[in-house]
């Protein structure tokens, strides 16, 4: 997503935020891009991968489009705690999370299994 207003053709990290969240883009947060602009942060896909992958909750109701990959789905997905029609499909969740995990200049990590030390 990015901030109102902003000038597309002369983008700060402080215009692209988290289409899940709402936060900015930060040397802190770490975002992943999707399709048309479309972005998770690092908390939020910490948060969707432990949920959606590691714990196979599905937040999502049939027929949602992904806002990462924007194709529609019955797959499960991860929806936004804070905007309603926001979800992020599975395999965009693990595609982002490899994308942060395998970058050795962002110290982002998949998160461990529930319970593991």
């Amino acid at each position: 997503m990015r901030r109102a207003g902003c000038d597309e053709n002369n983008l700060d990290m402080s215009d692209v935020m988290c289409d899940f969240c709402g936060a900015e883009w930060t040397l802190d947060r770490p975002m992943v891009e999707g399709h048309r602009g479309a972005c998770i942060c690092g908390p939020c896909l910490s948060i969707a991968y432990t949920e959606l992958v590691m714990l196979g909750t599905n937040a999502a109701p049939a027929g949602y489009e992904c806002r990462l990959c924007l194709e529609r789905k019955a797959d499960p997905a991860w929806s936004s705690p804070l905007f309603d029609g926001v979800h992020a499909c599975r395999q965009c969740v693990k595609r982002s999370a490899g994308v942060l995990h395998k970058d050795p200049d962002i110290p982002w990590r998949k998160p461990d299994a529930p319970g593991t030390p």
